[in-house]
């Protein structure tokens, strides 16, 4: 386990790599308390402040964050150099001044045809990769005309019934060049089975074919609710899938861990982050169990987050979740290779935040989302299209949604250098806080048995509940503003 970092007041203020140093700490500190009863408290006076200052998640926002909020900050330990341990920076020496992220935008409806239709218009337009979303039949591993699949056909993805669906989805692209994600969970050995073969039936060899599965069964009982068998057998073909790929398929992401499903359920920014890590850490546990080393299958874990509306809070999730995830791989499984510390990892704008009122404010919502994942430092990004809160994506929407991402890289000019909020006093204490509170609750799941007992003991479903209700609560009694939903409407007549 991560020892519990030391507070300001359990370790000397200047220690070797801290940013400040005693004097310039104690000055400040003075200059501080005289602006609190002058300026400050004239400005007070005049125009208080407002009531409920917190993130989405409910944490407390100071009204001010200096030097002295960071000064146990150690440079070397907790911030590094972008491409090097332990990656709070990123986990590319360069970032998006080599590339920027790959533009993958999730895609899926009707037949086959009509969802390869939409890749190649996507791909017409500058998406650099494709995600496939799957309908509920799919999901839930039946066929099209199975009874129980009555009115799902194509309503939430592509329906994919057997081999030849396969193979009139991913007619005439360049699976060799391109990677590919499938949002897939249960079935998704046998997904990836009809892919791979239809890949091959096309003169692509397994080492040629680059993309991710994300075959992550543990966040189906924790959130999403898609699954088919008990805990145990799903896991064992989830490493049954880890192995194959170690073995065969070098450029593909065997697992992509996701945070998305627990957060659009009602969880906050931690738990989503908490919770995530505890399901990678029990893969990895299984992946070692199976007689994998580590260094063999960790180098092709990825992840899959939310980005939500608090802007900051989400940037600095992405950045605890960095650096936590590398000290667990290099401290306590004493992982070798740098690439198994990394937390590489694809973001996801947050559907559950859209409304279905005024949808066109949900591209603002959605820029934002995007351009804190991209400070975050996100390694792929889908961004939800305005009507989603109403249907699937149309092409105009889903082509707004694409210009998007295109537009914060291409003119907003925060690609040109890494990590531009490094450094900040207030991103590097919310980095802090979050990667401490995710600790917390690795340390609380740990005590409680592990994540299959916190399943079976609905740990992960009263936490998700209970922060949802809060948050509902937050909206219900106008602590919360959402602009343009029904709440605000009434409010503002």
């Amino acid at each position: 386990m991560i020892e519990q970092q030391s507070t300001e007041s359990e370790q000397p203020v200047v220690e070797q790599g801290s940013l400040f140093d005693k004097a310039e700490l104690d000055r400040l500190t003075v200059k501080r308390d005289a602006w609190e009863q002058t300026t400050l408290q004239q400005s007070l006076a005049r125009l208080p402040e407002r009531d409920y200052l917190r993130t989405t998640s409910g944490v407390p926002i100071n009204r001010l964050y200096l030097p002295s909020d960071n000064a146990s900050l150690d440079y070397t330990r907790d911030l590094g150099l972008p491409g090097e341990y332990p990656y709070t920076r990123g986990v590319q020496p360069t970032m998006y001044r080599a590339k920027p992220w790959t533009m993958r935008m999730f895609a899926g409806f009707g037949t086959a045809e009509d969802t390869n239709a939409r890749f190649k218009y996507l791909l017409q337009q500058g998406q650099t990769g494709l995600s496939t979303a799957f309908d509920m039949a799919t999901l839930y591993g039946y066929d099209t005309d199975h009874p129980m699949a009555v009115g799902e056909f194509g309503k939430c993805g592509v329906a994919i019934s057997s081999l030849a669906d396969m193979e009139i989805l991913f007619a005439d692209l360049p699976l060799d060049k391109i990677t590919t994600s499938m949002t897939i969970n249960s079935p998704a050995s046998a997904i990836w089975a009809m892919y791979i073969v239809n890949a091959e039936k096309h003169g692509f060899s397994r080492a040629q074919l680059g993309g991710t599965l994300q075959n992550d069964i543990l966040k189906e009982y924790i959130a999403q609710k898609e699954y088919l068998f008990p805990p145990e057998p799903s896991m064992r073909l989830v490493i049954d899938t880890i192995e194959f790929g170690t073995r065969f398929m070098p450029r593909w992401n065997t697992i992509s861990i996701s945070g998305y499903h627990i957060r659009e359920a009602g969880a906050t920014a931690v738990q989503e982050l908490a919770f995530t890590i505890a399901d990678g850490l029990a893969y990895v546990d299984a992946a070692l169990a199976r007689g994998l080393k580590i260094d063999e299958f960790a180098p092709r874990l990825s992840f899959f987050f939310d980005v939500h509306n608090d802007f900051f809070e989400e940037i600095a999730k992405f950045r605890a979740g960095r650096r936590l995830w590398s000290r667990l791989m290099r401290e306590r499984y004493a992982a070798k290779d740098p690439r198994s510390w990394m937390m590489r990892c694809h973001a996801q704008t947050a559907g559950v935040s859209l409304t279905a009122q005024q949808p066109d404010n949900n591209v603002v919502r959605t820029s934002i989302q995007a351009l804190a994942a991209v400070l975050g430092g996100t390694n792929s990004l889908h961004t939800n299209a305005l009507d989603e809160a109403l249907a699937l994506p149309t092409e105009r929407a889903a082509l707004i949604a694409l210009r998007t991402q295109q537009i914060i890289a291409a003119e907003s000019g925060v690609t040109n250098t890494i990590d531009p909020l490094g450094g900040s006093y207030f991103v590097e204490t919310l980095t802090d806080e979050t990667e401490q509170a995710a600790i917390d609750y690795l340390k609380r799941i740990d005590a409680l048995g592990g994540v299959l007992p916190c399943i079976q003991n609905g740990f992960f479903q009263r936490e998700i509940a209970e922060s949802a209700y809060r948050y509902q609560q937050e909206i219900d009694q106008q602590q919360r503003t959402i602009v343009g939903s029904m709440t605000i409407l009434v409010v503002m007549q």
